[in-house]
């Protein structure tokens, strides 16, 4: 008899998203004559940078040919892309990362629910809350909690660090020894961020405690505050607990061309039984080239453009056309009487709804027929909140917010 893995039965039956759009099917089905303004999920909705569209133009001529064709890539990803994202993410903000520590993937979504893998599964997990529901549900099917307390809300067996109006949601340091540290910034959901002296007291905890913080900056390019860090390694001493992910799709509009990477520094060490140090590095590319084939040479080359002086351009041009967007959403929002976090360097705009999370979103639906995410999907810190996406043309952010303000 074949036996399931126990733990997918603790998964509460619909993951954030896939609940959103039977929703958002529902109402289209209810309602076919009624266009609908999607502000919920985070995808991009503008052409890649031009920059990015001839290299890959040049890259798919490539590959028509005998002599230029590229078969299977080194799976941790081509030399030219990683010296790009070292040499200019890291180097030039004094940050010490070598082309070798970065691993070429097809989203950080992938990774930062992929990575936790190479860790025992009776680790102590902290996770903040609201929250990116992947780092949660990953570690549930990995059997690092227990199950479901409907009382609580959350997982039994997980450390929840609360993120609310008070502390501007950046949560507090753990209050009991944990292992792995899940952190964002920008943040998704909340759109706060993290300055250096905050973030040096989250590395100074996992180096006093031997944890590990997986850092999610697949937003950092929407920082715009200058005195705001866009890594964790401008932070003294993150080279040895920390792990970085990052990704294309935001920055450059990759959602639908899949490219990504994340940053295994040598100095980062985890732990056998018996307290013997180990690099997480070689864990990490042992992990990457079995389960892993590289992404294709086409978007790397693609991905690489980013870095050109025309790429670098139109990324900010880019963002700041998102950025624009997320301006005029929270100000409307507040307009309206709604405090609101995020929409300044980031592209989510944090709304506190002033009642139930996903009454809130049914409205929006029905009423505005736009459509937002709950902050109760994120979380039991979320509830009374909804998160609002930049991430559409400016005409449709203009027509949705004066919808939403004829039914608020």
């Amino acid at each position: 008899m074949i036996k399931i893995n126990q733990h997918y039965q603790k998964l509460q039956a619909s993951y954030l998203f896939s609940n959103i759009a039977k929703r958002v099917a529902a109402f289209q089905q209810a309602n076919p004559d009624k266009a609908l303004i999607k502000l919920g999920i985070g995808d991009v909705t503008r052409a890649l940078p031009e920059a990015c569209v001839s290299a890959f133009h040049a890259a798919v001529d490539e590959m028509a040919s005998d002599a230029t064709f590229h078969g299977y890539g080194p799976e941790q990803g081509y030399d030219f892309l990683r010296e790009a994202i070292a040499r200019n993410d890291f180097q030039a903000r004094g940050a010490d990362i070598q082309a070798d520590e970065v691993f070429v993937s097809d989203g950080a979504k992938c990774d930062s629910g992929n990575f936790q893998e190479i860790f025992s599964t009776d680790i102590k997990v902290a996770i903040t809350d609201p929250v990116y529901p992947v780092y949660v549900d990953t570690n549930v099917m990995a059997g690092r909690s227990g199950d479901w307390n409907s009382e609580t809300g959350r997982y039994d067996g997980l450390v929840y660090l609360d993120g609310n109006r008070e502390n501007g949601f950046i949560p507090a340091l753990p209050e009991e020894p944990v292992d792995l540290i899940y952190l964002c910034f920008p943040n998704n959901p909340t759109g706060s961020t993290a300055t250096r002296a905050q973030l040096k007291e989250w590395v100074d905890y996992a180096r006093a405690n031997k944890a590990l913080i997986l850092f999610d900056a697949a937003y950092e390019a929407f920082v715009q505050d200058e005195t705001l860090p866009h890594s964790i390694y401008e932070v003294e001493g993150a080279k040895e607990v920390a792990i970085e992910f990052r990704s294309f799709s935001k920055t450059a509009g990759f959602t639908g061309t899949r490219c990504a990477f994340t940053v295994v520094p040598k100095e980062c060490m985890a732990y056998t039984e018996g307290g013997e140090a180990v690099s997480v590095h070689s864990l990490w590319n042992r992990r990457h080239t079995t389960k892993f084939n590289s992404v294709s040479y086409p978007v790397q080359r693609a991905a690489e453009a980013v870095y050109s002086e025309a790429g670098q351009k139109q990324v900010k041009e880019l963002v700041a056309y998102y950025l624009n967007n997320a301006r005029y959403i929270r100000e409307k929002m507040e307009a309206l009487g709604y405090e609101c976090i995020g929409g300044e360097n980031s592209p989510y705009i944090w709304i506190d709804g002033k009642g139930d999370s996903w009454a809130f979103f049914d409205k929006l639906l029905n009423q505005a027929a736009v459509v937002c995410t709950p902050g109760a999907g994120f979380g039991k810190c979320g509830e009374g909140y909804i998160r609002i996406s930049a991430f559409n043309s400016f005409e449709n952010v203009k027509t949705a917010m004066d919808r939403i303000s004829q039914h608020l």
